[in-house]
């Protein structure tokens, strides 16, 4: 018989919990746990938007990482000698084989 009112007691207990007064009591304590969740849940969203736009800056910055790299040696190999060379002959300029001439200011050197 001692299992009988164990038994009696527990669907007791439960419709204890499970009538109208006791649900109404529990309502704040319910739309807390949503609360909870909906913040759990724009927490994902949140951190998923994040990482796909440090993943599109990163992208981004080797790609210019890249063009500037490219860029770099494209000017440095420009700018030698034999190439300034061939960009300035069509111009009619060409390299000296002499030293240049330095030229003094002949006031200055007087009033020295």
């Amino acid at each position: 018989m001692s299992t009988e009112k164990k038994i009696e007691t527990n669907k007791q207990d439960w419709k204890r919990w499970l009538n109208y007064h006791s649900l109404v009591q529990q309502i704040p304590f319910l739309l807390f746990l949503a609360f909870l969740a909906v913040c759990y849940i724009y927490n994902g969203h949140h951190a998923n938007k994040t990482i796909r736009d440090i993943n599109r800056t990163e992208r981004a910055v080797k790609e210019l990482s890249y063009e500037y790299k490219t860029v770099k040696g494209e000017l440095i190999a420009s700018s030698k000698q034999s190439e300034l060379m061939k960009a300035v002959e069509p111009l009619g300029l060409k390299e000296l084989v002499v030293s240049p001439i330095v030229l003094v200011d002949s006031s200055q050197s007087k009033a020295e």
